[in-house]
């Protein structure tokens, strides 16, 4: 394929070198002489393993080349990579401005052009920047129609520096987003060549990724360090806590609770990180991020009223399953029990329907805890899921019990449901609200 990448920083250099490697047409653009003198020279521009020896083969194969001139290098190629700088402004949003100045010079150079010309964003930029300014600055300057005349796509790298080369080639994952097919055809053969899972999806999904990522190394080092600061105030080795933390594949390092939904809750976690942070309290170290969870798992609680249940002016709501997790009966720390009493407590019309609950009330556990403790729990217990169902206004879906799976939403249209556990696979539409999707 004929490629040019505008912008020969980090991202841009490297993913220049490696398509010419591949045996693509590369022109990389730049504005900085320099950069494109070095490129031209067979010499890399910037410090990173084996890019010299990737770039000075290309151009000495003729299929890598650098220029300062847009138009050149966009008249020479079919796809576009935009990798130019989004560095942070003082309050922490990304400055856009190159992103825009390298939309706008596309725009002017692709209205000259009569063939479908696709642009590829590498730069890492917040959801919503391809379709809310990339594209259309680039229709209202070219006259095109993105889709029709000229192709988007959001393609987020996931490189380190270091070790840029090999990460381009084992990705833990290769994200396409866009919203034609012919673009999406290109990128997937544009990507034969790689083995990791391939993932083609909408732009604002691919535009986030990167976000998420980010976010989750910054947590996990921050975690580290948290534990780190805990383990050496007590004289333990936190290297042999987080390697014996590290060999748990199956829910420590794995996908396992990394589902959006509702507040945690249970016998243990609530309890132990409170245990923890008040240990570090004791301690005199501050672990800010392990303090946050309580918080912000108090809040994911506290949104859904505010938020979801408030806003809709209807009273009477029924809670399907309270107990924190499907097939239990453990009320401990339950966030749908919170939940519950605080709608009971802003005098909502209440009924409750979980069956687990209604077996161990009978002659389980939580007998005691429903007749002394819980008593407005006890009283607003129900029988018949139908009737709960009925005589409410919202049904908030509280956990995944098999006959909540199977109830029909558009059957109910004068209903509001609102999915707190994701027992359905589709997004918020019509009457049924998903609490993160």
């Amino acid at each position: 394929m004929n490629i040019s990448v505008v912008g020969l920083g980090y991202v841009g250099a490297v993913c220049t070198a490696c398509f010419a490697n591949e045996g693509h047409n590369v022109t990389g653009m730049d504005i900085d002489k320099v950069k494109v003198d070095l490129i031209n020279k067979g010499k890399a521009p910037i410090v990173e393993k084996d890019l010299d020896k990737y770039i000075s083969k290309s151009v000495k194969e003729n299929r890598l080349r650098a220029t300062t001139d847009l138009k050149e290098a966009i008249d020479n190629s079919d796809i576009t990579i935009i990798s130019v700088g989004t560095p942070s402004k003082s309050n922490g949003d990304i400055d856009l401005n190159f992103i825009k100045e390298a939309a706008k010079a596309i725009g002017e150079k692709i209205k000259e052009k009569d063939t479908f010309h696709i642009v590829s964003m590498r730069s890492t930029v917040l959801p919503g920047t391809g379709k809310n300014v990339v594209i259309p600055i680039i229709e209202e300057i070219s006259g095109k129609k993105e889709g029709v005349d000229f192709g988007y796509v959001s393609n987020p790298e996931f490189l380190r520096e270091s070790s840029a080369i090999y990460d381009f080639y084992n990705p833990p994952k290769t994200v396409v987003g866009t919203g034609n097919k012919k673009s999406a055809s290109v990128f997937k053969e544009l990507y034969a060549f790689l083995k990791a899972p391939y993932f083609e999806t909408d732009i604002e999904t691919a535009e986030m990724i990167k976000y998420a990522d980010n976010s989750w190394h910054a947590v996990k080092v921050t975690f580290a360090n948290e534990i780190g600061l805990i383990c050496k105030r007590l004289g333990i080795d936190s290297h042999k806590v987080m390697e014996i933390f590290c060999a748990d594949r199956k829910l420590n390092i794995s996908s396992y609770y990394l589902k959006p939904g509702f507040a945690f809750g249970g016998s243990c976690l609530p309890k132990d990180v409170k245990a923890i942070t008040y240990k570090a309290k004791s301690l005199d170290e501050n672990v800010q991020l392990l303090n946050s969870l309580i918080p912000s798992n108090r809040y994911q609680v506290e949104r859904i009223f505010y938020h979801l249940i408030k806003p809709l002016k209807k009273r009477k709501v029924g809670i399907l399953g309270i107990s924190f997790k499907a097939n239990t009966d453990d009320l401990r720390e339950s966030p749908v029990l919170e939940l519950t009493e605080i709608l009971i407590g802003k005098g909502y019309e209440v009924d409750i329907y979980d069956k687990n609950i209604l077996l161990s009330k009978e002659k389980g556990a939580n007998k005691h805890l429903l007749d002394n403790e819980l008593p407005h729990i006890n009283a607003r217990l129900k029988n018949d899921l139908n009737k709960v169902i009925k005589n409410s206004e919202i049904l908030i879906i509280g956990n995944s019990d098999e006959k909540f799976r199977q109830i029909n939403f558009l059957a109910h249209k004068d209903k509001i449901f609102i999915d707190l556990v994701r027992i359905s696979t589709n997004t918020s539409q019509d009457n049924y609200i998903g609490v993160a999707w």
